[in-house]
């Protein structure tokens, strides 16, 4: 083994002057003397969940809030099958913030369709032959209205048929990792159109990213052609924060709710994204049921959230420690705070460079079923990443 160690030089020259010459061994290294880990004081939350049904809530990155229901097993999900209908159609058809789009041609078929649809209880807005609507007034009526028929024409405009639509939506899914959801038709109309409420969290952070989705689904109302003022199904919506996402309610389904909710602290804005299915009742109870068990989970979601400080600003949280030299003080210049809740685990590491050492303070584990590999600009990042300085 190879000791590295400082070596003395005599120098016979000019008196014999001894010259020291410094090796690894003496290098200056951080040592970290803040704890590794942090855990939020507190008994871990209990959320009021629905009785029936299922049901999860997520901070988007931070972590999972928790799950209630027999989550591992798929169920019918009625429109939050929209909300992937949008996904796919603003994937593929992009459209910038205020951007109308291309225009859509209702033909015959579509057109004819109407008075079946009306008569088979489905929900739709009327359309007319010749109609032409934008890709944000189609996506309006679908994600306001929950237009099954508008959903159809939708991916006729898009795939060139519902068959090759759906194909790109189960691609979608295989995607973004819902492992337990199955699409079998663009509305979920289809009781066998079926998923979880982790897997449409996943699908909930993704569609949120897309800046158009976000601000098409926060609008209380639209006006689109022939049909006119079309409302959102979402009563929550401008209560408690809460900003979209998508209603569904079917017999087969019971009543069902994707929702997201802002909640500020600390300076910036986190986002809960919750989902909630199969909530029982009659026709018309169903819908009011899935809103009341999610309008609970988001009040007290927003109540959990809070604040801690893991390392003061000007507090020591480590040294640069180098042989024969006194130890140089780390510290963060500003208070390191982090969004959590009682129980919720952090992990923390000071890292980098000796001219410009930082602390890093980041989630225990990647705990967010919400998290999604695929536009992902609405998650959020509980992270901090804070300089130190001597």
């Amino acid at each position: 083994m190879i000791l590295w160690t400082a070596t003395l030089l005599l120098a016979l020259s000019f008196g014999g002057v001894g010259a020291y010459v410094a090796s690894p061994a003496y290098a200056a290294r951080v040592v970290q003397e803040l704890p590794t880990t942090f855990v939020f004081p507190g008994a871990a939350p209990h959320l009021p969940w629905p009785a029936a049904g299922q049901a999860a809530v997520s901070v988007a990155g931070v972590g999972d809030l928790g799950t209630s229901g027999p989550v591992m097993t798929p169920v019918p999900i009625a429109s939050l099958a929209k909300v992937m209908t949008a996904y796919q159609v603003l994937t593929d058809h992009p459209l910038a913030v205020g951007q109308a789009g291309p225009a859509i041609t209702v033909d015959h078929d579509e057109a004819a369709a109407y008075a079946r649809q009306i008569a088979d209880n489905e929900s739709v807005v009327p359309v007319n032959t010749g109609e032409v609507l934008t890709e944000r007034q189609a996506l309006q009526a679908l994600l306001l209205a929950s237009a099954g028929n508008v959903a159809q024409i939708l991916a006729r405009w898009d795939a060139g048929g519902v068959d090759a639509f759906v194909d790109r939506m189960r691609g979608a899914a295989a995607r973004l990792g819902m492992t337990h959801t199955t699409y079998t038709d663009p509305s979920g109309l289809d009781r066998a159109t079926v998923s979880t409420a982790p897997d449409q969290l996943l699908i909930a952070r993704a569609v949120m990213g897309l800046t158009t989705f976000a601000e098409i689904v926060a609008q209380k109302s639209a006006v689109i052609p022939v049909a006119g003022t079309v409302k959102n199904y979402n009563t929550l919506l401008g209560h408690d924060g809460v900003t979209g996402i998508k209603t569904g309610s079917t017999l087969a389904a019971g009543g069902c709710l994707m929702f997201s909710a802002d909640v500020p602290l600390a300076g910036r804005t986190e986002h809960v994204y919750g989902v909630v299915l199969g909530q029982p009742g009659t026709s018309s109870t169903i819908l009011p049921h899935a809103l009341d068990a999610a309008r609970r989970l988001v009040v007290a979601a927003r109540s959990t959230l809070g604040t801690a400080t893991v390392a003061a600003g000007g507090r020591r949280v480590a040294v640069v420690r180098q042989t024969l030299h006194a130890d140089r003080k780390l510290a963060p210049a500003a208070d390191v705070q982090v969004v959590g809740w009682p129980g919720l685990g952090y992990k923390l590491r000071v890292s980098g460079p000796l001219s410009a050492p930082v602390l890093t303070v980041a989630p225990a584990e990647d705990r967010s079923a919400s998290h999604a590999s695929e536009a992902d600009g609405a998650s959020g990042d509980a992270s901090v990443v804070m300089g130190l300085r001597s």
